[in-house]
C-alpha cells in the first residue's frame, strides 16, 4: 500500500552520517536478514511512496556509499558530520527544499532502528496535520522516527550540535502527537546490541 495523497508532499531524510565510534565498524553496513541496516531503512522508506528520499552520509563514506549508490535515493555527503546529528538534519532539510519547493512535511529517521517499517512510517504521515510534530513512543519516552510539518523547517535549519531535533520537539510539546513503537527501543550502538538483535531475529 502506498500513500498516494502524500507521494509528492512528504519527504524522508535518513540520517546515516555518524562514525559508529562505540561499535568500531560502520553500523550502516551491518547485515541483518540479508540486508545492511541502511538498505533496510531505505527499503522501508521507498515503500511509503514518499518523495524524495534523502540519505545523509558522512563518516566512512567510501565504505558505505557503494552499498546504496545504485538505489533510487538522493545521497548527500555531510562534511561536517563530526559536529553531530544537527549538521545532517540541516543538510537534509536544505537538500529537500532545494529539490522540492512545494514539500510540506518530512520524516527524519535513523538507519540503526531495524524495526522501522513502512507501516510505521505510514502512521507518522497519516497522523500529521498542519504545524504538527509526530513522534514515536517507546522506553517510557519519545524518539525517532519523527514527522515534522514544514512549519518547523526554519527551526530545523538552526539546530546545532549533537542534540538532534529533541530540543525542538520538547519546545513544541503542545503540538506533539505520539504513536506507539515498542520496538523503537532496539537500536544498534555496540556489538552487544547487534548480537542481541541477531538473537531476537532468530526468535521472531
Amino acid at each position: 500500500m502506498k500513500l498516494k495523497h502524500f507521494t509528492k508532499m512528504t519527504g524522508i531524510i535518513i540520517l546515516a552520517a555518524g562514525s559508529s565510534s562505540r561499535l568500531g565498524t560502520p553500523k550502516q553496513n551491518l547485515i541483518y536478514k540479508n540486508e545492511t541496516l541502511l538498505q533496510r531503512a531505505i527499503k522501508a522508506a521507498q515503500s511509503t511512496g514518499c518523495y524524495p528520499i534523502i540519505v545523509v552520509l558522512g563518516a566512512n563514506f567510501k565504505a558505505i556509499n557503494p552499498t546504496v549508490e545504485d538505489l533510487p535515493v538522493s545521497i548527500v555527503y555531510n562534511a561536517e558530520w563530526n559536529e553531530g546529528m544537527s549538521s545532517s538534519i540541516r543538510l537534509g532539510i536544505s537538500e529537500l527544499q532545494k529539490n522540492q519547493a512545494k514539500i510540506d512535511s518530512v520524516i527524519l529517521m535513523l538507519c540503526d532502528q531495524p524495526f522501522v517499517n513502512t507501516e510505521l512510517l505510514h502512521q507518522l504521515v497519516l497522523s500529521g496535520t498542519k504545524k504538527s510534530v509526530v513522534v514515536c513512543a517507546y522506553n517510557s519516552g519519545i524518539g525517532p522516527p519523527v514527522f515534522f510539518d514544514s512549519y518547523y523547517f526554519p527551526e530545523l535549519l538552526l539546530l546545532k550540535g549533537n542534540e538532534g531535533a529533541k530540543k525542538l520537539i520538547l519546545k513544541h510539546e503542545a503540538h506533539i502527537t505520539t504513536i506507539p513503537f515498542p520496538l523503537g527501543s532496539i537500536d544498534i550502538d555496540t556489538l552487544d546490541d547487534f548480537e542481541r538483535l541477531k538473537d531476537f531475529g532468530k526468535k521472531n
